[in-house]
């Protein structure tokens, strides 16, 4: 849950907390590649996030992941992107004296401040994530005011 970055378009700074820097430089530490190249940035997927006055689109980019690893949810306005994957690589008759597998997690949170619950789509196309939320209809609550 520490990798949860909140869409918020009144705060301008997304940066990751003194926690995750700590725990990327350990894992930089630990690799063979140099300059060291883990950010915030580089470990979750890049989203955009566009209005008009009857729905939002978010685009997410999500190369080489299959829609079954993808999980979308919305709750009162909350829009939870989530993808898990587990790369699995089956090879007999090797005889591997070390081996890695690669499982990602990760997740991204947008509140929209008057998104609608119901007919909310998403497709996977291409390795982007294309959601349209509509939002609420509005009630006309003006009040004509008589000039004297």
């Amino acid at each position: 849950m520490a990798g949860l970055v909140p869409f918020n378009r009144r705060t301008p700074d997304l940066l990751s907390s003194t926690f995750d820097d700590f725990y990327n430089m350990l894992d930089d530490f630990f690799t063979d590649s140099w300059p060291f190249r883990r950010s915030l940035a580089a470990d979750t997927f890049k989203i955009d996030v566009l209005e008009d006055d009857k729905n939002y689109y978010i685009a997410a980019e999500l190369p080489g992941v299959e829609k079954e690893e993808v999980n979308v949810t919305i709750d009162e306005g909350r829009l939870q992107i989530s993808v898990n994957r587990e790369e699995k690589v089956e090879e007999e008759g090797k005889n591997y004296i070390h081996r890695e597998r690669r499982h990602t997690s990760m997740q991204r949170n947008i509140f929209l401040a008057d998104a609608s619950d119901e007919g909310v789509v998403a497709k996977l196309e291409n390795g982007v994530l294309n959601i349209t939320v509509p939002k609420k209809e509005k009630p006309d609550k003006s009040v004509p005011i008589e000039i004297e």
